[in-house]
């Protein structure tokens, strides 16, 4: 099997790594300044274990590749950017070898499904960052995170278990599940309060806008009838994802922020907050503070779209005020 992994950024970066250090033939794509750091040096992941290179082809786009059978496609990408790219592996000849949905929120499995029949959800526990090309980072050890994995919309095949196999033994966690949706939908509620922390500045307290946005998520996944699975503070990630040294000392912020540093002109909250205020429509509810702070990260992205744009007390006067 060989693993074809598109979007060497942060999770993308440290699984390609992972992989390719395990020796798992490992193709990535890239962009940018990244993919040429990555063909002039390689990709150095930065861990608990030390600091790393990892060495594996790396293309700038799906038609530089010839795929094979066996392949299997971890789709990295941002939600934004899905369409794209699943529209770019199949002009390159992507048929039915199965692709995993390596990312946040839950619209990435059902758009897949329209390019390919073969497609597969991933939960992602991983505190990765990258800001700078040609390294990335893992915040958590002894594993580099966790993953769960099975196929869209149930079930679980072959496919499952072989990328399990490889993903275990680069040491990310995983378990093959007849229900990966609901921990992905356990990891939406958990990403709900990306934006805050990309809207104030570093070490800022976001409880007082998370607790709100996420009881919110809540209200509107079980109006809508979606069974969905905590992946807070469970024993498997108490096992496998406990602090480095040092904590997330270092850790750019999560996801949105490490966007908004890198200045790439989008982030992911319409696939994240936006889920949310989608399924309220559909279903006759509301979302209020989810809404709120999806329209903020609109004008945050107009106006510039600098992380810690607000203060506590501002962020508490747009979201609570309104």
């Amino acid at each position: 099997m060989r693993i074809i992994v598109y979007g060497v950024g942060a999770i993308g970066g440290v699984v390609a790594a992972a992989l390719a250090l395990s020796g798992q033939e490992v193709v990535g794509i890239a962009r940018g300044r990244m993919l040429k750091a990555i063909r002039a040096n390689g990709l150095l992941l930065d861990s608990e274990r030390g600091r790393e290179v990892a060495r594996f082809e790396c293309v700038g786009h799906p038609n530089e590749i010839t795929f094979q059978p066996d392949d299997a496609v971890l789709l990295c990408v941002k939600g934004q950017d899905t369409a794209a790219a699943l529209a770019d592996l199949r002009a390159a000849g992507l048929t039915d070898q199965p692709v995993f949905c390596c990312q946040n929120g839950v619209a990435n499995e059902p758009l897949a499904l329209r390019f390919f029949p073969n497609v597969h959800a991933v939960t992602v526990m991983m505190p990765a960052s990258y800001i700078e090309p040609g390294e990335v980072s893992i915040f958590c050890q002894p594993s580099f995170g966790m993953f769960d994995i099975g196929r869209f919309p149930g079930g679980h095949d072959g496919d499952d278990e072989a990328v399990a196999e490889v993903l275990n033994a680069a040491n990310i966690a995983t378990l093959v599940r007849n229900d990966a949706m609901a921990p992905k939908y356990g990891k939406l509620i958990l990403n709900l309060g990306n934006i805050t922390g990309a809207l104030l500045p570093p070490g800022a307290e976001c409880a007082e806008f998370d607790g709100p946005l996420r009881e919110e998520g809540k209200a509107v996944l079980k109006a809508a009838g979606i069974a969905w699975e905590d992946v807070g503070k469970t024993e498997r990630r108490a096992k496998h994802m406990q602090d480095r040294a040092g904590g997330d000392a270092g850790r750019p912020g999560n996801s949105t922020t490490q966007s908004l540093a890198r200045a790439t002109g989008s982030v992911e909250t319409d696939w994240l907050n936006g889920e949310i205020v989608q399924l309220a429509r559909l279903h006759g509810v509301a979302a209020p503070l989810n809404a709120r702070v999806q329209a903020l990260s609109v004008e945050m992205i107009a106006e510039g779209g600098k992380p810690g744009s607000l203060s506590v007390a501002e962020l508490r006067e747009r979201l609570f005020s309104a």
